[in-house]
This record gives C-alpha cells, structure tokens and sequence, in this order.
C-alpha cells in the first residue's frame, strides 16, 4: 500500500488581536510571536495602538510577526473609531493595510439603521476592491436575538451569501449564533472564501468565540476541507478570552487554538505507485 503523507495548504494562521481582550494590541503581538503563530490580524478599535498604523509597525518589527488583515472598525463600539463614516473607515482601513502589508481587510455588512451605507454597500464594496490588490472579505454575520424575539440587524443581510462578494470571511462562532450550516455555506461561498475567522459556539443567542473544539461547530472539518481543496488564504484565531483568570490561562487558551488548527489545517494524501 502506498504511505500516506500529509499535504499543508498555504493557509497562514493567524491570532487576532481581540483573542486577548481586555489585555492590549500590543500584547497580542507578544503572545502571537511566543506561541507561533504565523501573524496577527489587527481588531481596529478603542486601543489607540490599534489606531496608530506607525505603532502597528513598530511591533510587527520587534516581534517580528507580520500584519496579515485588518479587520475595519465596524463594531457597535467602535462606531466614532476613525470617523463616524463608514467609507471613511473603510479607506482607512485599505490604507493601513497597504502601509502594513496586509492581504485583507475584513468587513461586517451594515447595521440596518445605517440606510445609505446599506444601500451602496455592495457596489462600493466592488468599487474599493477594483482600486487595490488588497482583499475586502465581507463576513456573515447572525440576527440578534433575545427571548423570542429576532431582529435582523445587518443590511443586506446577515447571510452574506446572498449577495455578489468579490470575496467573503467566514466566522464560525457567528454560525453558531445564526443556527446556520457552516458547511453549507462554505459551498455557497465557493472559490470567493478568502478568509475564515476560527472560533467555536453552542448556538447560543450570545456571540460565544469559543475555542475551537468546545462548542458544536465543525471546526476540525471545515479546516479538513480547507487542506483539500488548498484554501491560500488566511485562518484566524478569534476567540473570547475574557473569562480567563491570569495571562497564563489565556495563553494556554491561545495555544490549544493553535494546536487544534494545524492539527486539522491538513491532509493526508497518497503517493501514487510508481
């Protein structure tokens, strides 16, 4: 019988520097560098070092860990985070990309609320990825729950899949709190898959970021399939460390979301006889 051998797709794996929340950007790079992670992707948010392009490189330096995404301050608490414009953000966020080297910008569609954004979001999604060799992966997102009661919340829609994406981040923690199938929807995605947020989560109404493993999403299978079909884009760890009770609890956290996405980020093939 032939021997099997492992083939490694160009995937990066990256930690997230909103894994080690409430500790700082600055941090994330210390771990992400101790660990091994291949790079960071940068959470632009509250943190001024997250803001700050020049600080970004001076730890990227030092640390010697590349920047390989931003991902666009679009959170609820980052809504006055480099303007209040969401085009703004988004400019400023392909700039910081460019300066740092980093492959990809990251991007939740619209809150609904947010009307006119909404309604050009696709085109101009198209239109700034036209402009750049820099990535904009639109991620999924989920309705917001509670008791009962469902508010849809993301304009288009929460199900990026339903629109025209040059390229799309999966989040596998935000499957869990739509209910939706991961699987499904990396087949919905296709080839326009440029990016994966690796978490874990129950399905609860609550965004969990578990570490992979302890929830009920595929997480070892969709990184399986990753390996097969020779995903070359990024697998970011983005994980919810916030329970942890000392900067080594957290740290063994990070390690074991390491462990788990290289363990599974392969696959084993055969070697034809000769």
């Amino acid at each position: 019988m032939a021997k099997p051998v492992v083939r490694i797709p160009d995937a990066k794996v990256a930690l997230s520097t909103a894994s080690v929340y409430p500790e700082s950007t600055a941090t994330a790079f210390e771990i992400a560098a101790r660990l091994g992670y291949d790079g960071v992707e940068v959470m632009v948010w509250t943190d001024p070092v997250s803001q700050d392009i020049e600080a970004l490189r001076r730890l990227s330096d030092y640390h010697r860990i590349p920047i390989l995404a931003v991902h666009a301050p679009c959170l609820l608490i980052t809504q006055r985070v480099w303007s209040t414009d969401p085009w703004v953000k988004l400019q400023r966020a392909q700039a910081a990309a460019e300066k740092l080297g980093a492959s990809t910008v990251v991007v939740h569609p619209p809150f609904r609320w947010q009307r006119q954004y909404a309604r050009d979001f696709v085109t101009g999604i198209w239109r700034m990825a036209d402009e750049t060799d820099v990535r904009f992966a639109v991620e999924n997102m989920y309705p917001w729950r509670y008791r009962d009661r469902e508010m849809l919340a993301y304009a288009p829609d929460w199900d990026v899949t339903k629109e025209d994406y040059r390229h799309f981040t999966i989040d596998l923690s935000h499957t869990a709190t739509a209910r939706s199938d991961a699987v499904q929807m990396i087949d919905r995605m296709a080839d326009r898959l440029g990016h994966v947020h690796l978490a874990d989560g129950r399905g609860s109404a609550k965004d969990e970021h578990l570490v992979p493993g302890r929830g009920t999403q595929p997480c070892a299978e969709v990184l399986e399939r990753l390996a097969l079909t020779g995903f070359d884009g990024h697998v970011v760890i983005e994980v919810n460390t916030r329970r942890a009770m000392s900067g080594a609890e957290r740290e063994a956290d990070l390690a074991e979301a390491l462990a788990f996405t290289r363990l599974h980020l392969a696959s084993a093939v055969k070697v034809p006889r000769r």
